[in-house]
């Protein structure tokens, strides 16, 4: 299991879209991949999981992959939310 804490750079968060691209990128690979958020634990494999969690620009959130792939998991998600999830 590898962690990381990263800062959501999004102007206006995990909205839809920021939500949908993060999920895209969590399902290209077959580690459990979650994220904690004020004390809640959200599956970035769920766009509604995402959201529902309401992160805002600004918030800090611990990504979390385990499984097989997980070292690749963590970098490529850390490197598209540091990318702004194609906003």
């Amino acid at each position: 299991m590898v962690s990381q804490k990263v800062v959501i750079k999004n102007p206006t968060g995990l909205h839809l879209r920021p939500a949908g691209n993060l999920c895209k990128e969590a399902m290209q690979f077959k580690s459990l991949i979650t994220f904690t958020f004020r004390d809640n634990t959200a599956n970035a494999k769920s766009v509604l999981s995402v959201l529902g969690a309401c992160v805002k620009c600004g918030d800090e959130i611990e990504l979390t992959c385990e499984g097989a792939d997980e070292e690749e998991a963590l970098k490529a998600l850390v490197s598209a939310i540091e990318s702004g999830l194609g906003e």
